[in-house]
């Protein structure tokens, strides 16, 4: 008899179930791909064909080079908006979810619980109040308006702190200072190295949500030359008529980079999520 527990065996309808969620997690790229790579005339076909054609390259170019948009520019700026982020991210969200996790201070829950209460309000409310401090800090059309307001986030704090609290025992951390260490040199000595592959997926997150940010960036960015990704592929649009395969073409431009991040650090997410999913 097969010694595997009854709750790990796989039955074919698993299978079949992983097949189909990965073909409709797949889809919607290749799909892209094949409205880029064909003429408007072969996309409106009815039935449409779902085979790519031979025009990728050509309409690549066309993005590349479309009057006004300057796509080489958005997607340097994108990647120095969402690396910039990223990293304040997990650093200041390390800082202070390690003085919530493990440092006593008066006031301590109250403010983890102001901090995830600020969690149920919309973005969409702070926008106007926002708006204004940045207009008043002289930050309009420029990249810090996308940056400073990003710096930290009350869902990294919280992440952190969880993250913290649920990875390092106090015995540990006891130790260290039994032995004479300070608290920064705990915190980048002890804390740090052992919450690396949570720290990089809260990095990854925020780097994943800058890139496809679009309402703010709307909002503060006027000069083309400023523009992130969304905003301007927005831009993408011939005077006349529609593009599918330019507009689409874009798409799929923007998106590739994401997809051969996950490529390279897809195990890393996984394993980070998980470190946080078993205390201990």
């Amino acid at each position: 008899m097969s010694t595997i527990p009854r709750w790990q065996r796989t039955s074919p309808l698993s299978y079949v179930m992983l097949a189909l969620i990965t073909f409709l997690s797949i889809f919607p790229f290749y799909w892209m791909f094949v409205v880029s790579s064909n003429t408007n005339a072969e996309i409106s076909k009815s039935p449409p064909s779902l085979i790519p054609g031979g025009r990728f390259l050509i309409v690549a170019q066309k993005v590349l080079n479309a009057e006004g948009v300057f796509f080489n520019s958005a997607l340097m700026n994108t990647f120095i908006v969402g690396l910039s982020i990223a990293v304040a991210q997990v650093v200041f969200s390390a800082f202070a979810g390690f003085a919530f996790a493990k440092l006593n201070f008066k006031g301590r829950k109250f403010f983890i619980l102001f901090i995830v209460g600020t969690m149920m309000l919309p973005s969409q409310l702070g926008i106007i109040p926002l708006f204004i401090l940045v207009k008043n800090l002289h930050m309009i059309d420029t990249l810090y308006a996308l940056i400073v307001p990003a710096l930290v986030t009350a869902f990294g704090v919280f992440w952190m702190r969880q993250i913290i609290d649920a990875q390092i025992p106090n015995e540990l951390l006891e130790a260290a200072s039994i032995d004479g260490a300070s608290v920064p040199r705990i915190f980048f000595g002890v804390v740090l190295p052992i919450i690396r592959q949570s720290s990089f997926v809260l990095g990854l997150f925020a780097f994943l949500a800058a890139w496809n940010d679009y309402l703010w960036p709307t909002i503060v960015l006027q000069n083309p030359h400023h523009f992130t990704l969304q905003v301007a592929l927005t831009q993408l649009k011939p005077m006349y008529g529609l593009d599918y395969a330019l507009q689409m073409g874009g798409a799929f431009l923007a998106t590739a980079p994401l997809l051969i991040l996950f490529i390279f650090v897809g195990r890393k997410l996984v394993s980070g999520v998980m470190d946080g999913a078993v205390k201990g």
